[in-house]
């Protein structure tokens, strides 16, 4: 009977996925799917998740391999490494969202021996770092865009995420911390240094992914994903396209209704880069 998942290629250097597997995933948009394993992620006040993340990780490392986000949050990426036997290192700054993941990770039982959490500032601790790594995967804060006065509908019993949550709290009041920064440019300015060690200590010819989605700046609709590729660009990254993650659950507000168009993002770009000279 013929394996429905498809044949592994032997050729194949990235990954454990078959020739059928590798295909859907080359998709140039993906559904977000939410499941249970994302309930207690809703803690913090910009979670993505466990399933989202997975199929990136399974795209872009073989088993056994290790993955680092340097803006951990509540630990998704670390949960959705486990899960499927890959090594993760994750940091951040809040010692706060450090035990929620812990908690996350010991509910479904991943040894402690395949993650681990670091606290501190990604740009210090990577400098320090004396491996290298085989995929990174991250999603930065949106600048101060948790500072603003909407507070958003997300129900405090809603178990998946339909949209902002009520009562946001930013992540820290720490000078380091991207969401600080007085103006764009400098979180552009703070980020690529970041983005510039994750560079260093990734292995040649792997992949970083970036999940931003644009968003408004002083009132004003900026090309977050233009400048992040640019950014990357510059730092030695070769693009490697954009993944659109459809995010239907979330509602529509009537923004500029009825004077001007103002845009509902129902979706983050997960923007590809590899690590390579040519």
């Amino acid at each position: 009977m013929p394996n429905k998942k498809g044949k592994y290629d032997s050729r194949n250097k990235l990954n454990n996925l078959t020739g059928k597997e590798w295909l859907k995933l080359t998709k140039s948009f993906w559904e977000s799917e939410s499941c249970k394993l994302d309930k207690k992620a809703f803690d913090h006040p910009a979670p993505f998740l466990v399933k989202d993340v997975q199929k990136l990780i399974k795209m872009f490392t073989k088993k056994e391999l290790t993955v680092l986000d340097p803006f951990c949050g509540s630990g998704t990426t670390l949960l959705a490494a486990g899960l499927i036997n890959r090594n993760a290192i994750g940091i951040d700054l809040n010692e706060k969202y450090k035990k929620l993941a812990i908690e996350r990770l010991e509910e479904q039982n991943i040894s402690s021996e395949l993650y681990k959490y670091i606290i501190g500032d990604s740009l210090n601790l990577l400098k320090d770092f004396d491996h290298k790594v085989d995929y990174i995967v991250t999603s930065p804060p949106y600048h101060n865009i948790l500072k603003n006065k909407g507070q958003g509908i997300r129900k405090e019993n809603d178990n998946y995420r339909n949209g902002a949550r009520t009562g946001v709290d930013y992540y820290t009041d720490r000078n380091e911390d991207l969401g600080n920064q007085d103006t764009y440019e400098d979180f552009l300015k703070e980020l690529k240094k970041i983005f510039r060690e994750c560079y260093k200590i990734l292995e040649y010819d792997k992949y970083m992914t970036v999940i931003m989605s644009d968003f408004t700046v002083n009132k004003k609709e900026v090309c977050v994903q233009g400048d992040v590729v640019k950014l990357m660009e510059d730092l030695g990254f070769k693009f490697a396209g954009t993944t659109v993650l459809l995010q239907n659950k979330k509602p529509l507000y009537p923004f500029g209704y009825p004077y001007a168009y103002k845009i509902n993002h129902h979706h983050q770009n997960l923007m590809n880069f590899r690590k390579r000279d040519y």
